[in-house]
This record gives structure tokens, sequence and C-alpha cells, in this order.
């Protein structure tokens, strides 16, 4: 960890300084410049600012990893009773990417109770090794034998990059298991890709979605990441099975754990926005509640679902699980419709693997247009009502 030095005698101008920070991390105390607990660290003030008046000094020397010991991506199968979440295919398909770039064998950590048929499945997907720690103690999902289970596994193989879904379970999970071996993690990756020399280059938004932030661990290993459901492509499954399965095995004092499971009770099933094949998702620019119901006869017509902007949850007009967007759910339909969605980054990396995305806003200039198939510039209290009569004839026809 590095820290900030301000050289006074090379301080030309205060005010001007002061003025390169974006976060008002400097400040004029009585004449001298001074770094407030605002800093972020951007290095904004050691770039632009004058030469050498704020130094970046590394507190300690860097200690080089040796990168060869570590070989291979590592999936973890996100499951429910042996059901494997879709987000888990889709990691498979990214790690199968990246390992090809790398000549790295693709893995996959499969822990539970009674797994094994269900761990069989993820041999169609182009899976080098599966790694099953198959256990009662492992039937419900408790932190601390699954940490256990998942350190044993990277301590036996070594992977170089390990990929996690952002579930409920994934986000409990991953951060413990980054804990482990003091290394870095990125969440909510958006995009993944990686160095000749196997650093892993984790793409998200970030400052509240103004900017896409590129982060890499060069000097630690594993390196984490978690993705979101919808945002990455899953592999074709193959009729023939391929790679291994390795049957894990771990001592059971490892598996003990301070909670315990009494009783599961099922959550009742809903449709979710994340599963729709046609979103019709309403934005800023619907000016009442009442006028949802607008949104709502399109999404209708179109045997779709009505989803929604922030903005919209503030105001109390939806639920959060009506969201599209990083902050909400990712979504990945055949036919996504904006009304009215500017298109901030937080929600365009929510939505921008759908099929077709056809946008609808008076703003010509808005961002939704940017990653838009198709658009048009118009008022949507003008342009939803012929859209929505062009349908009814054209299904009456």
């Amino acid at each position: 960890m590095g820290k900030l030095v301000v050289n006074q005698e090379k301080v030309v101008n205060i005010d001007d300084i002061i003025k390169i920070c974006p976060f008002g991390a400097l400040e004029n105390n009585k004449g001298q410049l001074d770094i407030n607990s605002s800093c972020k660290m951007c290095r904004l003030c050691v770039n632009k600012g004058p030469k050498g008046a704020v130094e970046y000094i590394e507190d300690e020397e860097i200690v080089e990893i040796d990168k060869s010991k570590w070989n291979g991506v590592l999936v973890y199968v996100d499951h429910v009773d042996g059901e494997i979440h879709p987000v888990t295919y889709e990691l498979i398909g990214k790690a199968r990417e990246l390992a090809n770039k790398v000549n790295h064998k693709v893995y996959c950590i499969f822990i539970g109770d009674n797994i094994k048929e269900k761990a069989e499945e993820l041999l169609h997907y182009g899976v080098d090794e599966v790694m099953v720690y198959d256990d009662a103690e492992l039937k419900h999902f408790r932190i601390e034998p699954y940490v256990s289970a998942f350190e044993k596994c990277i301590d036996s193989i070594k992977p170089s990059v390990i990929l996690v879904g952002a579930t409920t379970v994934g986000r409990s999970l991953a951060p413990r298991v980054a804990a482990r071996f003091r290394t870095g993690l990125t969440a909510d990756c958006t995009i993944l890709d990686i160095k000749e020399n196997t650093d892993l280059v984790q793409i998200r938004p970030a400052f509240g979605g103004n900017i896409m932030a590129q982060i890499i661990t060069p000097n630690s290993r594993p390196q984490l990441a978690t993705v979101r459901y919808k945002v990455m492509n899953p592999p074709t499954r193959n009729e023939e099975k391929s790679g291994k399965l390795t049957l894990c095995t771990i001592n059971k004092e490892e598996l003990k754990s301070k909670s315990k499971v009494l009783k599961v009770v099922k959550k009742e099933i809903e449709v979710s926005i994340a599963d729709a094949e046609v979103l019709v998702v309403a934005g800023r620019g619907v000016k009442s509640e009442k006028d949802l119901e607008l949104i709502n006869e399109l999404a209708t017509l179109l045997e779709g679902k009505v989803a929604v902007t922030r903005p919209l949850i503030e105001n109390g007009w939806a639920t959060a699980k009506d969201q599209v967007g990083l902050s909400g759910r990712t979504v990945r339909p055949k036919l996504i419709i904006t009304c009215g969605v500017s298109g901030a980054v937080q929600f365009t990396a929510g939505m921008n693997n759908s099929d077709y995305i056809f946008a609808i806003n008076k703003d010509e200039n808005a961002p939704i247009f940017k990653v838009a198939h198709y658009g048009i510039v118009g008022d949507l209290y003008k342009v939803i009502p012929n859209l929505i009569e062009e349908i009814k004839m054209a299904k009456e026809a």
C-alpha cells in the first residue's frame, strides 16, 4: 500500500491544485496544501499537478509472486439441492475463453451432498476436471465448512483465476475465500479478460456507474471475481462428455460449523424479470405512477413484463425486484423496449446483452441510443399509443 506526500516547496498555486481533485480531498490549511480523508488515491494530483508537488510513495517493496505456480480457471458450481444455477454454465463459458488464451485448464468445484450424478452434467460443457466435495455435512450451505472445502480445493490445484456467481451464496462465499488467501475480489464484473502473464482484467462500473473501472491484482493469486447471472454467454452443451470427475475428501473436523440448519422453508417461486423474454422498461421520462398503465398495456400485448429504472423505485412506484441495472436485476431478454430511459452506465450494464434493444426517448443525445439496435426520438406519450395501435391491428390481421 502506498501513500501521497506533499512537497510544499514545489506547490506553486494551491488553489489550482485543489481544483484538480474531483473528491474534495485537497485543501488549503493556512497556506499549506493538505490531503484529507476524502482521498481515493486516484493520483490525479500527482499526474496533473505541478511536477513533484504531490508524490506517490510505496510504503514497502512489492514482493513479486511466481505466477507460474498458479494455473487454471476455477468455477464455483452454484446450486440448490444439486440443481445447478444457470450462472454456473455462463461462468464455464467465460472460463473456457480465458483459459484458452493462456493455455490453462478449466476446473469446477461442486460442494454439497449426494451430488455426484449432478456433477456428471458439467462434463458436457468442456470442463477439464470437476472437483466434487460430497458429504452429508455439506447438504445445506453453511459458511465455515463450505469455505474449508473451497480452501482445500484451491490448495490442491492452485488456480490462477476463480469465478463465482453473484448469487446469495456466491456473495457470501467469495469474500471469505479471498480473505483466507489475502487476495483481492472484484464484485459484479461485466467484462473479463486475461493478459498473457495470466493477470485477470476485471471491468465493472464504479463511482455510482459514472466510470468503468479496470481492475487487476498483479501481485496476488488466486484472482477472484463475481459475475451476475445473464451477463456472460453459456457454452453449447456437447453430447459427449469430456474431462474427468474427481471425488475429494475433507477432514470431518474441517466441516464443523457454529450454525445448525433446523429447517429449510422454500421461497415461493415468482417469475423474475431476469427470466422474461420480453421487457418493457419505464424510465424517468414516465411522469406519474398512473402512466405506468400505458407501459403495462404495451407489455401485455407483447406477452412480456414491465420493468423500471432506479428513479421509479425511489418514487415508490415499483419494487426493487422490478429494477433493471447493476443495483437491481441483470436481464437478457430477446426484446427490451426502453421508454423514457436515459441510459446511465448502471442501467445499460444490466441489459446491454439483450438480443434486441429498442429505445424511445425524446432526447436524441440520450446515452441509451449508443447501445440500442433501434431507436425512436420522440415523446413516449405519443409513440407508445401509436405502437399499441399498430400491434393491435397486426394481431387482428
